[in-house]
């Protein structure tokens, strides 16, 4: 997550900034894509809100040191967002509705501190989208396991199909959706996230198995991504 910028990750989002507009960034993590959004907006503020305490220290202490002054970090619940109604003029969120039990609710809420005219952009991955080389049957039952732990634990890795569903549900309208795939640069690094997931929920032999496909020299490891954007009228 550190290695996410506005810029790559938010390019399909950045079109609707401009100088001046006050941002929401639901789910913002460590806070390296809120930063990317401070720039386009400046001198409009930006919030970003986190249910990890730990993750919004990696953000203020990167604003502080990037010398940031237009954003904001706040521990919240995307169920639960400390904006008046119709408070700000964007809303963005990016890997986060795929961890949450209700997204519907998290999209309610969005809608609701979105200001009338105003435009959300999300972004999920998509988790039948891997592209994983070599192939084994022995990897793809380590991804398929994964999958299903994310979904036990009150998730859905397969929202990405959703997203124009779940904007449409909440109000919004002139949803766009589009895709893409991420290659990862380093898929040992990819991978050990994964394996540490599945080892925590006692799935050694499948973490093992990750763990060595990613020390093929010629291993790639590329996610599929879907985004939208909508607008509230």
């Amino acid at each position: 997550m550190a290695g996410r910028r506005a810029e790559t990750h938010a390019r399909f989002f950045l079109p609707h900034l401009a100088p001046g507009l006050n941002v929401l960034d639901l789910g913002c993590g460590p806070g390296t894509i809120t930063l990317g959004l401070a720039a386009a907006v400046a001198p409009g503020a930006v919030l970003g809100i986190d249910a990890g305490s730990e993750q919004l220290e990696l953000g203020q202490r990167a604003a502080t040191a990037e010398g940031v002054t237009n954003v904001r970090f706040d521990q919240a619940s995307a169920y639960a967002v400390p904006l008046a109604n119709d408070s700000v003029d964007r809303v963005f969120s990016h890997a986060l509705l795929e961890h949450l039990a209700e997204p519907e609710r998290a999209m309610a809420e969005a809608y609701r501190v979105l200001a009338p005219g105003g435009v959300i952009g999300v972004c999920c991955p998509a988790w039948d989208g891997f592209l994983l080389a070599p192939g084994s049957e022995e990897v793809d039952a380590a991804i398929a396991r994964y999958r299903k732990l994310q979904a036990a634990n009150g998730g859905d890795p397969l929202i990405g199909r959703r997203l124009g569903t779940l904007l449409g549900g909440a109000g919004f309208t002139q949803v766009r959706l589009d895709a893409r795939y991420e290659r990862y640069v380093d898929a040992y690094r990819i991978s050990e996230y994964l394996a540490e997931q599945l080892d925590t929920e006692g799935e050694s032999s499948h973490a093992d198995t990750l763990r060595q496909w990613a020390t093929q020299p010629a291993a790639m490891f590329a996610q599929a991504w879907v985004s939208a954007t909508a607008r509230k009228p």
